[in-house]
């Protein structure tokens, strides 16, 4: 018995033994092989593949997807009339005057409905009974335009482009233009969206890094776009371009300013006003303040510039007070100031009378004041003294005294204000929403609601439409029924 387990024993060894040097041998001849040298070598693109299907995850095509959530092409909200459709609705006024009855009861606004976004602060727009935001997904790094039905909350559909970029306070935070016939978004990274508003089909796309060498702020962009009748004037503020109009349908420039000023983008979005009687586009850069034509006769010639007041960096809008008066305001301790610009025929001066720091007088960090009743009214920056983060009235003949200001128990932070039908709706930033009465040089609280509890960083501008009031927070949209 004992003879036989050695026999198998030494054929077990000698059987191993053949096979690891078998495998060693066929590894060796593996690594050593030359399979043949009639390789012919291809030049790019022989393989015939599309091109542009092989690129790198920061390539960005913007637009290039779509997702289709409902094949119903009527909506619940098809008879609503009611448009907010830009930033600080018409006339980039922030004012809404109609005959929609505002509830200042006692009762809490009922919460129609609420959609979780990316975290950012860019704010809706609303017509024919449709919602459009930009979003940022952070999962599949892109921004996205979304549409939802205004009555139901309900997504309808979505337009998307892969963008890689890093949170910096979030991601997205520019307010679209929205008309009959397109939707045009700016992204983080200056990328220019336009689409069709129904179908949610793409009509053309502009990337203004590439074409303009924009210089996207530190904290991307915070321009929102700003049409007028059909063309969308845009400050790219790149080496050769200061503004620029486009055709919102077809995409193609129109007329171009120069950038012989030397501006870079800013936060801040172009205003239209009337000055001394000249239509007339006012921008904020970093560097200073501009005024360019607005009329056809010489559409997009710069009439003016103010170097004297150049903070670095500014997101509030410029507010018109009078024929000839524009209010600046900026935050990071820039405080306030008040430009005059005259006209002489076809020539123009601007010249800034005076500015302050912000524990001086009247001032603004992030939200752009609103000029309601001949008073402007504003939130006070963190620095603002006495009266930080409070809500404030000030008369335009003396932007150091204020007429008004709210209790000492209501501060809002940077949170947006509006007013509807001489209600003034104001967010605090972490999600309570307070009405003021507005009259003559007073305003009286009416009421005090949480509407986004546990609410963080409520920056983004509320928007209504149809008795409907759209407020946001880092996080949320929500939708309340105010009327």
């Amino acid at each position: 018995m004992e003879k036989k387990e050695k026999k198998f024993v030494d054929w077990l060894k000698w059987t191993t033994v053949f096979v690891i040097v078998f495998y060693i041998a066929l590894i060796t001849w593996w690594h050593l092989y030359v399979p043949g040298d009639n390789f012919a070598l291809q030049s790019p693109g022989a393989d015939n593949r599309p091109e542009g299907s092989a690129r790198s995850a920061n390539d960005v095509v913007i637009g290039e997807f779509f997702m289709n959530y409902s094949a119903e092409t009527e909506t619940a909200s098809a008879s609503f009339d009611g448009r907010w459709t830009s930033f600080r609705g018409e006339r980039s006024l922030n004012i809404i005057s109609n005959n929609d009855p505002i509830n200042t009861s006692a009762d809490d606004y009922p919460l129609l409905w609420s959609v979780t976004t990316g975290e950012g602060h860019a704010a809706p727009v609303i017509l024919a009974g449709k919602v459009y935001f930009l979003d940022y997904d952070e999962q599949l790094s892109s921004d996205a335009l979304r549409c939802f039905d205004l009555a139901t909350g309900k997504e309808l559909w979505r337009r998307w482009y892969r963008s890689p970029i890093k949170r910096n306070h979030g991601f997205s935070r520019t307010v679209p233009a929205v008309g009959d016939d397109y939707i045009i978004t700016i992204g983080p990274e200056g990328h220019v969206m336009s689409c069709d508003p129904l179908t949610g089909n793409l009509l053309w796309t502009l990337d203004m890094q590439k074409q303009y060498n924009t210089e996207v702020p530190f904290w991307y962009t915070g321009q929102c776009p700003n049409v007028d009748n059909g063309v969308l004037i845009l400050a790219p503020a790149g080496e050769e371009v200061l503004l620029t109009g486009i055709d919102c349908l077809t995409g193609q420039p129109l007329w171009t300013t120069p950038n012989t000023l030397h501006f870079k983008m800013s936060h801040s979005s172009i205003t239209p006003m009337t000055l001394s009687g000249k239509l007339t586009y006012v921008y904020i850069g970093v560097g200073g303040v501009c005024g360019i034509s607005a009329e056809k006769s010489d559409m997009g010639r710069l009439l003016w510039s103010a170097t004297k007041w150049q903070p670095s960096v500014v997101a509030p809008s410029p507010l018109q007070i009078s024929t000839d008066k524009i209010f600046l305001v900026a935050g990071y301790g820039a405080g306030g100031a008040l430009l005059q610009v005259e006209r002489a025929g076809d020539k123009w001066t601007a010249s800034i009378l005076e500015q302050y720091k912000p524990s001086e007088g009247l001032s603004s960090e992030q939200q752009t004041p609103i000029f309601f009743n001949n008073l402007i009214f504003s939130v006070m920056p963190k620095d603002g003294g006495a009266h930080r983060e409070k809500l404030v009235c000030y008369s335009p003949q003396n932007l150091h005294q204020p007429v008004r200001t709210s209790a000492a128990n209501e501060r809002f932070g940077l949170g947006p204000y509006i007013v509807i039908n001489s209600k003034l709706f104001i967010l605090k930033d972490t999600g309570e929403l307070y009405v003021y009465e507005i009259s003559g040089d007073n305003f009286t609280l009416l009421k005090h609601q949480t509407v986004i509890p546990d609410g963080a960083d409520a920056w983004g501008p509320m928007a209504y439409a149809d008795g409907r009031l759209l407020v946001r927070d880092a996080h949320n949209i929500k939708c309340l029924k105010i009327n």
